[in-house]
């Protein structure tokens, strides 16, 4: 299975079981990870599950598709270039071990 390692807003660090297809958003969210918003629970709609994806694992992570792109453009926290929405990130094995830091604020 998969595992997913959050970097949450209060310094701690979070390892997670994630199955395969299920989204970031949604594994976070299953496991009680601290930061993850999810108001809309996925649906694109809110951009509070914003996350920064470790540079090794981005590549892996998809393309930001034009919706969620202009979600990002609306997050409270500053966007970067690793800036996605963990709702549109769904965890296959290549992603196992991939590193997100939770947006401080979302």
């Amino acid at each position: 299975m998969p595992k997913i390692v959050f970097n949450c807003p209060d310094g701690s660090q979070r390892v997670v079981d994630a199955r395969p297809g299920a989204s970031i958003m949604e594994t976070a969210t299953r496991s009680g990870v601290p930061g993850i918003v999810a108001e809309c629970g996925g649906a694109m709609a809110c951009a509070t599950c914003h996350v920064y994806v470790a540079d090794d694992y981005l590549p892996l992570a998809g393309d930001v598709g034009e919706f969620e792109d202009e979600m990002l453009d609306e997050a409270v926290a500053e966007r970067t270039a690793n800036s996605r929405l963990s709702c549109q990130i769904a965890m296959t094995d290549e992603l196992d071990g991939v590193e997100v830091t939770v947006a401080p604020e979302q």
